[in-house]
C-alpha cells in the first residue's frame, strides 16, 4: 500500500510551508529515514524523512506552498503502480479546515530496531551508525525522542570516519545550509569532511573548505545581479516582509535611544571568558543585555505584554527573542525564563540556539513563545538603529557596537566604553516615561554588572 508524503504541521502556528526541494528524484528508491525532501516554514527549515521503504512518486513541484496536511507524493510499495494523481482540490489539507488538518493521522515508522522512533531520532541515529534496537525510548508507548538518542551517543565510542566519500553531492551527508552554501561557494561537498555526527557536513565545514580552496581563475568574472533580474521571496522572507510591514501599520512604534558606559561590563565578560573557558562557554555583550532586559522586566511588566481585543495582556513569563541574521534573513530563537536563567546559563543558551539557528536544526518549540526581542547589530559595526516591533509584543531592544567614548570628570576628558541601546515600543500599550524608565533600568544594571550575577 502506497505511503502518503504530507506536509507536516510543524506547532501550532504553522499555516502553510514551501517544498523547497526534492531531495529524492521521482521514481527512485528510497529507505526508511532517508530524507525525501527539503521544507521551508515562516519560521524555520526542515528535513522530511521517508516513513517506509519504497518508489517515490512526486505529486507538486519544487516550490510548491501548500497548508499543513497537504499531499506531495507517495512512497510506493515493491510492484505497486503509481495511484491517479487527484486534482488540487482534492488534495488532503487544501481547502480543509483547520482542524481538519489537524486530525489526519500522519504514518509512523519503526526505527532500525523495529521501536518506534521520531523523524529527527531516526535521523540522528543514521547519521550516527547507532542501531536504535539498543536505545530505550522515552517518549509515549516507548518512543524514542532525539534526547534519547542523543543519550545513547554521548555514551557510545564515537564511530571511526569513513576512509572515503561518495562522489555523487545528493549523497553526501550535509546540513541543508551547509548544501546551499557550498552550492554559493562553488565548494565540492564530495571532497569536504564533516565534523558533525556521523560525518555530517556542516556550514562550517564548507566556509572552511572554501577558504583552503584556491582562487578562482581571474578570467572568471564574479556573478552579478543584471538590472531587472528578481530575486524570488522565499518562504522565510515573505513573511519577513508582510510581518515587519504589517507591525509598523498596525503599531504606533515610538523609538529611544540611551547612551551606556560599558567600562565595567567589559572588564566582567573578560574576566567570564577566562572562567568559563573550560565550559567552552563565551558570554558575549548580547548575553549581558538579556539579563539586564529580564531583570528590568521583573520590575516594568508592561514592556512584557501584547495587545488584545480585551486591552493590554501582561505575559506570565518572561521569555526573551535573539534575533540571528541567516542569509535568508532573521530567525528569533527564544530564551525561556530569562529572569530565572544565571549569565551563565543565558550564555550557554545563546551559543547553543545560534549555532542551531545557522546549521538548520532549529526546532519549532526553539523559535515559540518569545514576550520581548534583543536585536544587536554591535557586529556589523553600527552604533544606533530603529528596530521594529515582532508582533505580538510591544516592544524591541536594539543594541549598538561597544566603541571608544568621552566622559567629563570635572574639566577633564576621559575614555570611555560606551554603547548605544534603541528602544521601540507600542505607543498603545506604552507611553514614553514608562519605556525611559525600563531602559534606564537596563543601562543602570549594565553599569553596574555584578548586578547580573545575582
Amino acid at each position: 500500500m502506497a505511503t502518503d508524503v504530507l506536509i507536516p504541521k510543524l506547532g501550532m502556528t504553522m499555516t502553510e510551508g514551501t517544498l523547497a526541494e526534492w531531495m529524492i528524484p521521482d521514481g527512485a528508491e528510497v529507505k526508511a529515514g532517508q530524507i525525501l525532501y527539503h521544507l521551508e516554514t515562516e519560521k524555520i527549515e526542515f528535513d522530511v524523512e521517508a516513513e517506509s521503504d519504497g518508489t517515490v512518486a512526486h505529486l507538486v513541484p519544487a516550490g510548491t506552498t501548500l497548508p499543513p496536511g497537504a499531499l506531495v507524493g507517495y512512497v510506493l510499495a515493491p510492484g505497486e503502480t503509481r495511484p491517479i494523481a487527484p486534482t488540487p482540490s482534492a488534495l488532503p489539507g487544501i481547502g480543509a479546515s483547520p482542524a481538519q488538518q489537524e486530525v489526519r493521522p500522519v504514518q509512523q515508522s519503526s526505527g532500525a530496531g523495529g521501536g518506534v522512533a521520531s523523524p529527527i531520532a531516526r535521523r540522528l541515529a543514521g547519521e550516527a551508525g547507532l542501531d536504535l534496537a539498543s536505545v530505550t525510548g522515552s517518549g509515549p508507548g516507548g518512543r524514542i525522542t532525539e534526547a534519547d538518542v542523543r543519550a545513547a551517543l554521548s555514551s557510545t565510542p564515537a564511530p571511526p570516519a569513513p576512509e572515503a566519500r561518495q562522489a555523487s553531492t545528493a549523497e553526501v551527508l550535509a546540513s541543508p545550509l551547509a548544501r546551499k552554501l557550498a552550492q554559493s561557494l562553488r565548494v565540492d561537498l564530495a571532497l569536504v569532511r564533516g565534523t558533525g555526527p556521523g560525518g555530517r557536513i556542516t556550514q562550517e565545514d564548507v566556509e572552511a573548505a572554501a577558504s583552503a580552496a584556491p582562487p578562482a581563475p581571474a578570467s572568471v568574472p564574479p556573478q552579478r545581479g543584471l538590472p531587472g533580474t528578481i530575486v524570488p521571496m522565499r518562504a522565510m522572507r515573505k513573511v519577513i516582509a508582510e510581518r515587519m510591514h504589517a507591525s509598523l501599520r498596525e503599531m504606533a512604534q515610538l523609538t529611544m535611544a540611551m547612551e551606556v558606559v560599558m567600562d565595567d561590563a567589559v572588564k566582567l565578560r573578560g574576566q567570564l571568558i577566562e572562567e568559563w573557558a573550560s565550559q567552552s562557554i563565551r558570554p558575549s555583550y548580547t548575553d549581558l543585555v538579556i539579563k539586564a532586559v529580564a531583570k528590568s522586566l521583573v520590575l516594568h511588566p508592561r514592556l512584557n505584554a501584547r495587545v488584545t481585543a480585551a486591552g493590554i495582556e501582561l505575559e506570565p513569563t518572561i521569555a526573551i527573542g535573539m534575533a540571528v541574521a541567516l542569509d535568508e534573513g532573521l530567525v528569533v530563537p527564544v530564551v525561556r525564563d530569562a529572569d530565572y536563567a544565571t549569565l551563565r546559563e543565558i550564555a550557554a543558551e545563546t551559543t547553543r540556539l545560534a549555532e542551531a539557528a545557522r546549521s538548520g536544526k532549529l526546532a519549532m518549540d526553539d523559535m515559540a513563545g518569545q514576550t520581548f526581542s534583543v536585536t544587536a547589530l554591535g557586529m556589523a559595526g553600527i552604533d544606533f538603529f530603529t528596530p521594529i516591533i515582532n508582533p505580538p509584543n510591544v516592544a524591541i531592544l536594539g543594541v549598538g557596537r561597544v566603541h571608544d567614548g568621552t566622559a567629563w570628570v570635572g574639566n577633564l576628558p576621559v575614555r570611555r566604553q560606551v554603547m548605544t541601546l534603541s528602544l521601540t515600543v507600542d505607543h498603545r500599550a506604552v507611553d514614553g516615561a514608562p519605556g525611559a524608565a525600563f531602559l534606564n533600568e537596563v543601562r543602570a544594571l549594565l553599569e553596574s554588572p555584578y548586578r547580573l550575577l545575582i
